[in-house]
């Protein structure tokens, strides 16, 4: 490690001593003068920091001139910046500070009679261990305030984490403790939230103005506020291209139902079954998540459109699948049936009749025409 007060004299510490450690005041006035955060009465513990603060560094720096020993313990500077950061003051502000301090003393040691004595290569080595020094505590501070910083902005997750899982609880937490979990977060309940279904959703959050959330395999959970007219477009923004799917809007204490529903379709959705890309609604395919959240169900669905085709020729056994599926899609009417399929309606008649030959009464009642038009989705 570069130790540059050791190129300068110890006599030329012990000459500019009274000059840098008499700085002290002077340093005190600049920071106050030009730095807002630190405009504050010298008064208690912030009072009592400050001038120790900058006293013992004076000290330090002139004990360093002439000396081939490192830097003392910064420790005392980490928890500084632990301490600034502490008192919601900014990384900006202590870093200005300590440049000010710098030219402060740099001020005060050319005004001094001692340095014009000293030669200029003196002077020059003098300024080089000053800036390393002031360097050097100066980082010590800002690595403390960034440790500081990081584990707030962890413990504020890890609280927000709790809020979503509390949300996502069955039987739902209490309207008062979820209120009580995001107060403790930082977090206002809005009247309405939607989940958010996917991957990264905390990194996806950040973007979401109160949106809360937590990742998980192998998607995460976010809730978003449901409450703005376009906050449809403030998540399709957030989103952007990604995979993911949105719930229904509902109050907050029935969020797990919102997180259900999107939860069910994301598999679904990822697999690329629903003919859409990006952002999607869950709402938008009711039908699809019915069937998607019973496989038993559809399964049988499947096997009451197919059986009755099974003896046909593979081709027959199609022509009748599309018959039918235009047909049910047109409510029964011949002549719509023959438009969405580019044939007369004598075909469509003649293809009718052999569908009622395979499904019987199924095609003449309403809960029939369902389970057919099902089995359909289901295929």
């Amino acid at each position: 490690m570069d130790r540059p007060w050791s190129r300068v004299p110890a006599a030329t510490g012990a000459a500019l001593r009274p000059a840098v450690v008499g700085a002290a005041e002077a340093i005190i006035v600049a920071v106050q003068a030009e730095v807002p955060d630190y405009q504050l009465p010298l008064q208690g513990n912030f009072g009592l920091r400050l001038t120790q603060g900058v006293a013992v560094a004076l000290d330090q720096f002139v004990g360093l001139l002439g000396s081939d020993t490192d830097l003392p313990d910064t420790r005392m500077y980490a928890e500084l910046g632990r301490v600034e950061h502490r008192h919601g003051r900014t990384l900006a502000a202590l870093q200005t500070a300590y440049q000010i301090g710098t030219r402060t003393i740099w001020q005060t040691i050319g005004d001094s009679a001692a340095a014009t004595e000293q030669p200029p290569k003196v002077i020059f080595a003098l300024a080089e261990a000053l800036f390393s020094y002031v360097e050097q505590l100066s980082a010590a501070s800002v690595a403390g305030w960034a440790e500081e910083e990081a584990m707030r902005a962890g413990s504020v997750q890890a609280r927000r984490v709790a809020v979503v899982e509390a949300m996502l609880a069955q039987p739902p937490v209490e309207p008062a403790e979820l209120e009580r979990l995001a107060s403790s977060a930082g977090w206002t309940v809005p009247a309405k939230v939607a989940a958010l279904v996917i991957e990264g959703a905390v990194e996806v959050a950040s973007r979401i103005p109160g949106a809360v959330a937590t990742d998980l395999a192998p998607a995460g959970v976010a809730f978003v506020p449901a409450v703005r007219e376009d906050w449809v477009d403030v998540v399709t923004t957030a989103v952007r291209d990604r995979c993911a799917v949105l719930g229904p809007p509902v109050p907050a204490t029935r969020a797990r139902r919102s997180a259900a529903r999107a939860q069910t379709a994301w598999p679904v959705h990822a697999a690329g079954l629903l003919g859409e890309t990006g952002l999607l609604r869950s709402d938008a395919h009711l039908v699809a998540l019915l069937l998607a959240g019973s496989a038993e169900l559809a399964a049988d669905l499947r096997e009451r459109v197919e059986e009755p085709l099974r003896e046909l020729p593979a081709g027959a056994a199609a022509r009748s699948v599309e018959t039918l599926r235009a047909w049910l899609d047109a409510h029964g009417d011949v002549t719509a049936t023959a438009a969405a399929l580019h044939v007369h309606p004598q075909t469509v008649r003649y293809r009718l009749a052999s569908l009622r030959d395979a499904y019987g009464e199924s095609l003449d009642t309403p809960e029939g025409r369902l389970e057919l038009a099902l089995g359909l989705r289901a295929l």
